[in-house]
Order: C-alpha cells, then structure tokens, then sequence
C-alpha cells in the first residue's frame, strides 16, 4: 500500500526531521470525476439516527476530504448513519490538517464519536529511542485530546519488514508504545495488511507480534480483508489472540481473479460466521474501510457497506 505511505496534499510537506509518516491522498483514478463528488440525491433519506453503531475509517475518503473539505465530507457521513469514526492523517500535531480540538468538535457537533486514531511514527531514526517515544507521547496525547480511546499504529514500512529480528524489534516498541498509551489514557494497538502473514524462520510474523506483546499492552486492529486475502482465517486468529482483538476493519473482497476490494456484503467474505464470533475476538468496535473504489464513487462504496450491515441481522 505504497499509498499510505504518501503525503497529505493539504496538510503540507513533513517537515524535515519529523517523526511522523502521514496517510495519503491518492490520486483519482481514470473513469472518476465529476461521478466522484460527494453530492447524492438520497443522502436525507439515508439520515438513521436510530441505526445501529458502526463506524468508519476515514481513509476511504481522503480524496474527498482533499476535494471538499473534512467538514462538507463528515456531513455526509453522518448523514448515512455511521456514528463512530477513526482517524488517521496525524501529522506535526495536527489531524488532517486540523488541531486535535478542532478535529473533535467537528466530529462531536455531527453526532459522532472518535473512538480510534490511527498514528505511524518512525520505528527506526538517527534520534534514537528516546526520540521515537517521545513522538509516540506526542501522538498519543493528540489522540487522547481529539476523543480517541485507541491509538492504532496503522502500517510498517517495507524496509521495517524484511526479517523476524524486524518483528522482534517490534514487539518490544510496541509492548512500549503501549506503556506509553495507558500513561496518556488511552490503549494501544496494531493493525494488520498481509504482509505480516509471511513467515520467517518458521514462524509467521502476525503470529510472533500477538505472542510477544504483552496482552494489557498491545491489542490488534483485524483487518478481516488483508487477512483473508493472505489466505487465513480470521475466526482462527480471534481463538489465538484470546480476546485482544478489540478493534475490526470490515471490508469485502470481491470473487474476481485480482480479489479486488468491494463494499460489504457484495463480495465473497462471510461476515456472519465472522460476526458470530465478536465475543470470542473481544471485538468492541469495528469500522468499514474500502481502500479503493472502481465502479462506484467512495461514498457510494460506503452507503452501500452501511446499508448491508444495518439492515444485517447478525449485527447487533
């Protein structure tokens, strides 16, 4: 996902020396245009406050919030009915571009709730430990004072993953970046894309970071597309984890020989059987992300996730 690994256009370049590596906004992709826009006829008979709690993660629509502005892009999200968001974009102490406070009174004014934020600092830097930490307590005391309950380290970089020492290496920040959150107030934990399911020196790499973490320390963000696409299961991974699966990203993977991305419930991925088992994963929120669109404008991809999941009987 070399994506995520790009700047924020409106945010401004990283200043140098920075510990902090922002999201991305990627750009639009051929067939998107003026379809791509956030104006939908039925988005006030979409308005269900009465809905049932879901959340969504806001990378699915950072070009919207390049585009039109993260105030006009929340009103339609709150206008589907999500009602938890989770952010990401923190850089130099702001969140997409706005102060912490900032960011939380305009999610609180819409209804909604920050209960997670997703952060990626440096793991490696001429700084030193200290240094890393200290951008972590930074990190971690914006996302406390924006509302968030959990701050999610969100991505490795692909020279932080090359070998089980990497892992290794990790697994002791980690166990320290979440010393750090419960100081702040909040709770630490990883989330996933498939290549923490390559295996090195007999062992796979997820499976070394949730038997090496300390388990008040760090839980786990599943994201229940990247590891069904790495060809497990997640049902599996809640039993072995043993409740610290706290956090899920929902999103769908369509029958197609690229396993592309879909909105919920219009791919191949069992989110009953999946749900069934929230209580053995610990799950207490979970959030929907569609990391691209083709056919359909983002906001669409997400109206349409929402609709399924709300509608959905084994969702509670």
């Amino acid at each position: 996902m070399k994506s995520r690994r790009k700047f924020i256009k409106h945010a401004g370049v990283m200043a140098a020396g920075s510990l902090l590596v922002p999201y991305a906004c990627t750009p639009k992709k051929s067939g998107e245009g003026e379809a791509d826009t956030l104006a939908t006829d039925n988005t006030d008979e979409l308005l269900n406050k009465a809905g049932k709690d879901m959340g969504l993660q806001l990378y699915t629509l950072r070009n919207e919030i390049n585009n039109d502005g993260l105030e006009a892009t929340l009103e339609k999200v709150a206008g589907i009915g999500y009602q938890w968001m989770e952010g990401f974009g923190y850089e130099n102490g702001k969140i997409l571009g706005k102060s912490p406070q900032e960011f939380s009174k305009i999610i609180t004014d819409l209804g909604m709730s920050l209960p997670s934020m997703h952060a990626v600092t440096e793991l490696t830097t001429s700084g030193g430990k200290s240094a890393i930490m200290d951008a972590m307590r930074q990190a971690a005391e914006d996302s406390k004072t924006a509302g968030a309950q959990y701050l999610v380290y969100a991505y490795l970089n692909e020279t932080e993953r090359t070998s089980l020492d990497d892992y290794k290496r990790h697994a002791e920040t980690f166990n320290q970046f979440g010393e750090i959150c419960q100081e702040v107030g909040l709770q630490f934990a990883y989330h996933n894309h498939d290549f923490e399911f390559e295996t090195f020196e007999d062992t796979i790499a997820y499976d070394y970071l949730i038997e090496n973490t300390d388990s008040n320390l760090v839980k786990f963000e599943l994201d229940l597309y990247w590891i069904t696409k790495a060809g497990f299961n997640p049902i599996e991974y809640f039993e072995k984890a043993n409740g610290r699966i706290e956090l899920w990203h929902v999103k769908d993977m369509n029958n197609q020989d690229e396993k592309f991305f879909a909105p919920v419930g219009q791919g191949i991925i069992d989110f009953e059987a999946i749900f069934a088992k929230k209580d053995v994963s610990g799950m207490k929120f979970f959030f929907v992300e569609q990391d691209q669109t083709k056919e359909q404008p983002p906001i669409e991809a997400i109206t349409d996730s929402y609709k399924f999941l709300n509608t959905a009987e084994f969702v509670s």
